[in-house]
């Protein structure tokens, strides 16, 4: 019969374990010096070698002749345990056996002696799965066995165990193996079975596994099934995915909005049946990558690339914003959940979300927002350093500076130069710049006096030729309402704050134009206005 190659290659001695050497060299340490706990916890994620370390460490402690620490898999006792014909080695699944009677079954046996071996062994998998009265049943089991007794629980879900019981155990925490050893690993598998197996597709089968070494040999197994020569094309053609290159077009052609593309790409993933899934948890990956290269300078460190793949990204990445990765990240997240519940309309799924990511104007998310401010506020503060240096050009781009300085007045040139302002009560000619932000005025102001605040939340402020702060208030009520007690002091310390210089109460100007027509100072207006390079005179 045949069986499978993660079974026949599963390790048989703490030296043939693959990338938990600080864990096998404490247990080979233990076993050697006769000074093993009576309970063992290893906890990690799947395909790490929770069990398989189990496995070994019952045989270790009842080798006849142990080898530095690992069996000898030669003696009876190995033999016996490998075979499966010891009962006191007992391997327990604890989703299945859950419930308290199982492990009143337990407490029941640890009192016997082991009938042909030194240790009874009981490793009990998934742990977690147990029962609360399950649990309290375990734990003075756990905590005082009987000499002879060894317990060996393994849990991919640490959290759901309570302290109590972790308490009681030698705690391993197995990592997830690295690439490079997982792709050595199936390589020498490939050579001992006879699949001819390229350097590229081992690395790729191993990144596919993500850390599990059971994942990959189960992988290889699957394109080597044929006894062909197994190459990056086919692991693509086996797991369904068209490789990173295909995913790189994909980003290439959002950021260019190249529609043609995208429903190209996405034709020829669903003409040869492959799941549009795989597709874009792909494409979720490299657009992960991207963030971290992105915000970091040490990229190398936290991806699984080469060098020439990383330059890549980083060109990439160049072009494309931080908040507009964070949208684009969200928007496929949520095309995936939609994927996963609706299997029958995945390709629209696709093809829509991708459309909107290649348009901003049709995202209308948190995200999409704060990435189209991203880009006002990029073609907001580009505009100055391109702009020329002449005398004249310099006085009529004076608006462009930062509204937080006093203006400087400008030359009469300058000011016969601008369009009449709007009649207001104003005197004639007078210049006045918005103060962007001042809505972050009026919210310093409502956590002092909230009442005040509300009277204010439709005021616009300015600054004029000679630095004053110029208040336009909507009606003669709210201006009433600020000259009341401290409301100018009030106003002057949030003015302070926001200019990043003092605003004495003298430098303030309180007005109630005739007939203006007023609109609320938002944050997005003033990055929409401050794109269209405009002032409000």
């Amino acid at each position: 019969m045949h069986q499978a190659l993660y079974r026949k290659w599963r390790p048989r001695t703490f030296d043939d374990v693959c990338g938990q050497e600080h864990i096998t060299s404490v247990l080979r340490y233990e076993v050697e010096h006769r000074a093993t706990s009576h309970a063992y916890l290893f906890c990690g994620s799947r395909g790490t070698g929770k069990t398989t370390c189990a496995k070994i460490l019952a045989k270790a402690v009842n080798c006849e002749s142990p080898v530095n620490g690992s069996p000898c898999c030669k003696c009876a006792a190995c033999l016996a345990i490998d075979s499966g014909a010891t009962t006191d080695v007992l391997e327990m699944d604890a989703a299945s056996n859950n419930g308290v009677e199982n492990i009143r079954d337990i407490r029941d046996e640890v009192v016997y002696s082991p009938s042909s071996l030194r240790y009874r062994v009981y490793i009990v998998d998934e742990v977690h799965m147990l029962s609360s009265s399950a649990f309290n049943a375990l734990l003075k089991t756990l905590e005082e066995p009987p000499a002879h007794v060894l317990f060996i629980l393994a849990t991919t879900e640490l959290h759901k165990l309570p302290a109590t019981i972790v308490s009681r155990c030698q705690r391993f925490d197995f990592h997830r193996i690295s690439t490079p050893v997982l792709a050595d690993r199936i390589a020498y598998i490939a050579r001992e079975e006879g699949i001819e197996l390229e350097r590229a597709a081992a690395d790729r089968i191993a990144r596919i596994a993500q850390g599990g070494m059971r994942d990959a040999i189960s992988l290889l197994e699957l394109c080597g099934g044929a006894r062909r020569r197994v190459d990056l094309a086919t692991v693509q053609e086996m797991v369904g995915s068209g490789g990173r290159e295909e995913m790189l077009r994909v980003v290439r052609a959002v950021v260019q909005s190249d529609y043609d593309t995208i429903f190209s790409i996405v034709a020829d993933a669903v003409a040869s049946a492959r799941d549009l899934s795989i597709f874009w948890q792909d494409l979720i990956a490299v657009y992960r990558d991207l963030l971290v290269v992105k915000t970091t300078d040490a990229a190398a460190r936290y991806l699984d690339l080469t060098d020439a793949e990383i330059e890549e990204l980083g060109a990439l990445a160049a072009s494309v914003g931080k908040g507009t990765l964070l949208a684009h990240c969200r928007l496929l997240e949520d095309a995936l959940f939609a994927m996963q519940r609706a299997n029958s309309v995945k390709r629209m799924v696709a093809e829509l979300t991708l459309l909107r990511m290649c348009d901003p104007r049709l995202d209308t998310s948190t995200e999409g927002l704060l990435a189209r401010i991203e880009q006002l506020e990029d073609a907001r503060f580009a505009a100055p350093a391109a702009a020329p240096t002449a005398p004249k050009k310099q006085a009529d781009g004076a608006k462009k500076e930062p509204e937080a300085l006093p203006v400087q007045p400008e030359s009469p040139r300058a000011e016969a130069a601008k369009p009449t302002p709007p009649a207001t009560s104003a005197p004639t000619g007078r210049v006045l710049h918005r103060v962007r932000g001042f809505i972050n005025c009026i919210e310093r102001m409502r956590r002092e006096n909230s009442m005040l605040a509300s009277f204010l939340a439709d005021a616009r402020a300015f600054l004029d030729e000679g630095g004053r702060v110029v208040i336009q208030l909507p009606n003669p009520f709210a201006q009433m309402m600020l000259e009341q007690g401290d409301g100018r002091a009030l106003l002057c310390r949030a003015l302070s704050a926001e200019l990043q210089r003092e605003v004495l109460p003298a430098a303030v100007l309180v007005e109630v134009p005739d007939g203006a027509t007023q609109k609320n100072d938002t944050v997005l207006d003033d990055l929409l206005e401050a794109a269209n390079g405009t002032d409000t005179q």
